[in-house]
C-alpha cells in the first residue's frame, strides 16, 4: 500500500477537482433543472452531490482499487444497507466520504459548503481532506504528523487552535438550520454566548483551527450527524491541538455499521474541554428532566 503522505497527496487533489466540480454547480441558479434539488427524508440531494460523489469514488478507486480498502460515502450507504444490512464495511481501511456537506447552505447560497475526505483504520481516523469551495482552501491532516491548510498556489501552513481558556469568553459556532427547541435551550444555558453561525461542519471546524471560533456542540433529536460528517473535520481539529469527543468524553468510532453518531458531541481548542463537557452534561439533565 501507498504511505499515507502519498495517499494525502492524491486525496487533496481530487478534493480540488470536486471543489471545481461543484463550483460549476454553485454559479448556475439554483431553480434551474441542472441542479435537481430533491427533498429526502435526511435533508436535501442535488445533481452537484451525485456529480461529485461519483467523481471522488472514481479516482479514489481509481487510483487505489478496492482490494485494502472500502468506500463508506453518503450517497452510496443506502445502497449498500439494502445488500448487507446495519454492518459495517469489512476492510480495516475505509474511506468516509461526504461530496458536500452543507447540501443546505449550498442551496441557500451561503457560500458554507465543503468536500469531506476521510481514511480510518479500523474505526479511527488516520489522514483527512476537507475542502472548502468559495474560499479556495483546502485543511487536511495525518495522524501525528499535524494539520494544515492548502491553498490553491500549492502553499501551506500548519494549524494551530487557539489558547483561549476563559469558559464565558470562547466562541461558539453553531448551525443555522439543524437545531431544535432541547438543543437551543442547551445552548442558552451555557456559559459561551458569543455565537457565529457557520453552515458545513467542516466550515464550522475550519473556523475553530483558524482561531475564529472555539466550541462546536452537535446534539442528536431525531436525528444525528453521520460518520461523514465528522471523520475528516474530527482529525483536522484534533491534529490542530483541539478535542472532539462524546460529552463523557469517549472517542468516537465510525464505520460500526450503524452511521449516525447519536447522543451529544462537543469539539473545542482543547482548554476547557472536559468542563464544557460536564457542563453540557448537567444542563441537558436538567433539561431532559423538564420534558419529562
Amino acid at each position: 500500500m501507498k504511505t499515507l503522505e502519498e495517499i494525502s497527496e492524491i486525496a487533496r487533489s481530487i478534493a480540488w477537482s470536486a471543489s471545481d466540480i461543484l463550483q460549476s454547480y454553485y454559479r448556475q441558479d439554483s431553480n434551474t433543472p441542472n441542479l435537481d434539488i430533491q427533498e429526502k427524508k435526511d435533508g436535501p440531494v442535488t445533481a452537484a452531490d451525485v456529480a461529485v460523489n461519483s467523481y471522488i469514488l472514481d479516482q479514489l478507486q481509481s487510483a487505489l482499487g478496492n482490494a485494502e480498502f472500502g468506500y463508506l460515502s453518503e450517497e452510496t450507504y443506502k445502497s449498500y444497507l439494502k445488500t448487507n444490512g446495519q454492518i459495517p464495511l469489512p476492510q480495516s481501511w475505509v474511506w468516509i466520504i461526504d461530496p458536500l456537506d452543507g447540501t443546505r447552505d449550498f442551496i441557500d447560497r451561503t457560500g458554507e459548503f465543503a468536500v469531506h475526505i476521510a481514511l480510518a483504520f479500523e474505526g479511527r481516523p488516520v489522514l483527512a481532506v476537507v475542502a472548502w469551495p468559495e474560499q479556495q482552501k483546502i485543511y487536511y491532516a495525518i495522524r501525528d504528523a499535524g494539520a494544515f491548510m492548502e491553498n490553491r498556489d500549492g502553499s501551506a501552513v500548519k494549524l494551530q487552535v487557539s489558547a483561549r481558556n476563559i469558559v464565558a469568553d470562547l466562541p461558539i459556532v453553531t448551525s443555522r438550520s439543524h437545531r431544535d427547541d432541547r438543543f437551543n435551550q442547551l445552548l442558552q444555558k451555557l456559559p459561551c454566548q458569543n455565537q457565529i453561525a457557520v453552515g458545513s461542519i467542516g466550515c464550522k471546524i475550519a473556523t475553530i483551527v483558524e482561531q475564529k471560533a472555539d466550541v462546536y456542540i452537535a446534539l442528536s433529536g431525531k436525528s444525528a450527524p453521520k460518520d461523514w460528517d465528522l471523520a475528516a473535520p474530527e482529525l483536522i481539529l484534533t491534529e490542530a491541538g483541539g478535542r472532539f469527543t462524546r460529552f463523557d468524553g469517549s472517542a468516537l468510532q465510525y464505520n460500526r455499521g450503524d452511521v449516525s453518531q447519536w447522543g451529544g458531541l462537543l469539539a473545542s481548542n482543547g482548554c476547557c474541554h472536559a468542563a464544557l463537557c460536564g457542563q453540557a452534561e448537567g444542563i441537558l439533565a436538567g433539561i431532559d428532566g423538564s420534558f419529562k
